[in-house]
């Protein structure tokens, strides 16, 4: 596994609701990109039997904050990493209900700059069917020492 990747899996996984309860993994992670996945379980499906909406954008959402971070996950230094990008906003758009037992997430960067991006994320089942796809707007927060 590739360091970008192992830094990203480490910091991320105080992110205790995607991680931990929703079971979303960290697939691989390069600047500005990255992969995660999901074993869908009975908990992840409504009362019809298909996977929640808000488990779908629960991986998009964790899909974004990783892909924004990552230049920040790229730094040497021992010290604890400071997550700088937040969503702001999201628009998703559900196109199929899911099939299998897999959902995968991809993240594309439309523009990042100082204080402002957008990124694209497509969310697949394993059948490679186009389950959502979901642009987020992310907002920088830089901390301050007071």
């Amino acid at each position: 596994m590739d360091e970008l990747t192992s830094k990203a899996r480490s910091v991320f996984a105080d992110d205790k609701y995607a991680t931990e309860l929703t079971g979303i993994a960290i697939d691989s992670v390069s600047l500005d990109h990255t992969c995660c996945s999901l074993k869908v379980e009975r908990c992840h499906k409504n009362a019809r039997g298909v996977v929640m909406g808000g488990v779908i954008f629960t991986l998009a959402d964790i899909t974004f904050a990783i892909a924004a971070n990552s230049a920040l996950l790229k730094c040497d230094s021992d010290e604890e990493t400071t997550l700088e990008w937040v969503s702001s906003s999201s628009t998703i758009h559900y196109l199929s209900a899911a099939n299998g037992n897999m959902l995968y997430s991809m993240s594309k960067c439309i523009k990042q700059g100082r204080s402002q991006a957008i990124y694209e994320i497509d969310i697949f089942d394993e059948n490679k069917r186009h389950i959502a796809m979901v642009t987020t707007t992310g907002t920088r927060i830089l901390s301050t020492n007071s």
